[in-house]
């Protein structure tokens, strides 16, 4: 079974079992989670595609961890004019397992 599902402004691909790492979602850790933007649900061999979502169809997750990305490092400089700004950010993020496909 397999589902396309949108969050954090972004579609992933997912599978029962799965860990994807997506952007923050509120919630702590061992939290449940539901996905009800689910854009396209495949089982065996029948696909449903939404207009533009599935209706009825949810994906379940668990929260598993919550915490930032590694440090990315901005740096603008600009020749001759002795500009330069250094500056640093990480990204949240949580780490979910997807438990369960419905439809």
């Amino acid at each position: 079974m397999l589902a396309i599902i949108k969050t954090g402004g972004k579609q992933y691909i997912v599978e029962p079992g799965q860990k994807i790492k997506i952007e923050k979602l509120e919630g702590k850790e061992g939290k449940e989670i539901a996905f009800k933007n689910v854009l396209l649900v495949e089982k065996g061999n029948s696909i449903e595609i939404g207009t533009p979502l599935v209706s009825g169809a949810k994906v379940s997750g668990k929260i598993l961890k919550q915490g930032r990305n590694k440090k990315v490092v901005v740096f603008r400089y600009k020749s001759k004019i002795r500009y330069q700004k250094k500056k640093g950010h990480r990204q949240p993020f949580s780490l979910v397992e997807i438990e369960k496909i419905e439809m």
